[in-house]
């Protein structure tokens, strides 16, 4: 069997301009946030969009979305998305359609990543981990649609934050039943058969399958509590 490389005791440090650059990253890392935090703090209540890149225009979960959005702007909530194509696009362009801001968080990325034109607020990112504060430091809800392995990353996210108590207790709808039971199947008879999650962090979700369902559950969540978060929840985004 071949024996992996020896790590030296004494590694060679990196060359003088690389580590210029690594250190100077912190202060664009910096940037990011301070932009982030100074155009989204006045923004009440808004609901963050989740959902593929690749869907077309023609597609039903495009449309579904466009209508979800104009639905949730109507009714008081800035859409915040990832301001790229695909579901992206159908939220800002939902949005645009109702009486409330569209609001894109774009990202660099080699392909599939063109800001689509449906923005009122385009913020711009270079590294995912600011831009996934952003979605979730401002949202009074989730609305993920269906996607692929960057909407399970940004799903994965919430659900932790909201398991860990590191954000507010919002709710997190997932749009198409369809689409997410074989995922909530395989939660529950995998993940929590195996006591890898507790029973009632699967209470964290909503199904929905029309707009209308998708912003009676936020409704309904917030029945009995302000949209606007507590003392203690503001000091619990402090440390998201």
């Amino acid at each position: 069997m071949p024996k992996a490389p020896e790590t030296p005791k004494n590694p060679p440090l990196l060359n003088e301009a690389m580590l210029n650059r690594e250190s100077w990253k912190i202060f664009q890392i910096m940037a990011e946030f301070v932009e982030g935090f100074e155009r989204l703090s006045t923004i009440s209540p808004a609901v963050s969009i989740f959902g593929s890149a690749r869907t077309p225009e023609d597609h039903p979960h495009y449309q579904l979305t466009v209508e979800i959005a104009h639905k949730l702007s109507d009714a008081g909530f800035s859409v915040i998305s990832g301001g790229g194509p695909g579901i992206m696009e159908a939220a800002n362009r939902g949005a645009q359609q109702g009486k409330s801001l569209s609001i894109g968080l774009n990202i660099e990325l080699p392909k599939e990543q063109t800001p689509n034109p449906y923005q009122d607020i385009k913020l711009h990112f270079r590294h995912f981990f600011s831009r996934k504060v952003m979605f979730v430091k401002y949202a009074s809800a989730y609305v993920v649609c269906p996607g692929g392995f960057g909407t399970l990353d940004e799903l994965a996210e919430m659900l932790t934050l909201r398991q860990t108590g590191k954000t507010r207790a919002i709710p997190v709808v997932l749009v198409d039943s369809g689409y997410w039971k074989p995922l909530l199947h395989w939660f529950r008879n995998s993940l929590m058969a195996e006591g890898m999650i507790k029973a009632d962090e699967l209470d964290i979700f909503a199904l929905a399958d029309t707009a209308d369902e998708v912003v009676d559950a936020i409704f309904a969540h917030y029945e009995l509590r302000s949209l606007e978060p507590s003392a203690e929840e503001q000091e619990i985004l402090l440390q998201l």
